[in-house]
């Protein structure tokens, strides 16, 4: 696995006054960016191009991704401008940038943390076609994005928020395509978006659409360390999340 896509186009207006004049994904938490600790652990796992769609305030994510070139960081990053970041769910991200979705490649979140642990058993898996990491818990609330898998087999059944029996699992907003996936995802974006709801519709959706008809594979992350920033409670809990996998490194 070498390649990734993250979607930081969005503003993330959820978290009120912290993104009113910088996306999402440059929020910090402990002195580096959501952005940076992304890029961070995909270098740590050997993946060596990542495409950042961005939208939202791109030229501050630009400038930040200028300053990690200059420091040597990397992977080698690429950013696809999405002009209808106001307008269109993240399908029309994944749209903009589906010459990327080619090939082994991760498909991220723009604002999901995973530890090291978590991206290296991502990358490990060699589970061929579609595969969406999933966790489990007790119980899911209306924000969840909700999953229904064969417990034996990992095969999705079904993924989306509104699901109201069944469900055994969440997605983590992190997807990996080997094989012939990438390919079978790209034709489904381009025939989703050619449809009348194509600019409303989430990514995940079209993954369901695909699971109704062809093998899509779960793969189960539960006990791994990982975190979304959607709400201000977020911005706390991801701080926390990232001080411990901090403290965990400098102890060695």
């Amino acid at each position: 696995m070498k390649k990734a896509i993250i979607l930081s186009a969005g503003q993330g207006s959820r978290l009120g006054h912290l993104t009113s004049d910088r996306p999402k994904c440059l929020i910090e938490f402990n002195g580096r960016t959501l952005l940076d600790r992304q890029l961070d652990v995909l270098a740590a796992n050997r993946v060596e191009m990542a495409t950042v769609v961005t939208g939202f305030r791109d030229d501050a994510i630009e400038a930040a991704l200028d300053r990690r070139r200059a420091a040597g960081e990397g992977p080698e990053v690429r950013t696809v401008f999405n002009p209808f970041y106001k307008v269109a769910d993240n399908l029309g991200s994944l749209f903009v940038a589906r010459d990327a979705i080619d090939g082994d490649t991760l498909v991220w979140n723009g604002d999901t943390l995973v530890s090291d642990a978590l991206m290296a058993a991502v990358v490990a898996n060699d589970r061929d076609g579609i595969c969406v990491t999933v966790d489990r818990k007790d119980s899911y609330d209306d924000d969840d994005m909700k999953v229904v898998r064969d417990e034996d087999s990992g095969r999705l059944r079904a993924i989306g928020k509104r699901i109201a029996a069944g469900v055994n699992a969440e997605s983590i907003g992190l997807l990996a395509f080997r094989g012939d996936g990438a390919a079978r995802f790209r034709a489904a974006i381009e025939q989703a978006m050619r449809t009348k709801e194509g600019t409303t519709i989430w990514y995940l959706r079209v993954i369901h659409h695909i699971a109704q008809t062809s093998d899509v594979w779960t793969f189960d992350i539960n006990g791994h360390e990982w975190g979304e920033v959607d709400f201000p409670e977020d911005v706390a809990a991801a701080a926390a999340l990232t001080k411990r996998w901090d403290d965990a490194v400098q102890r060695g």
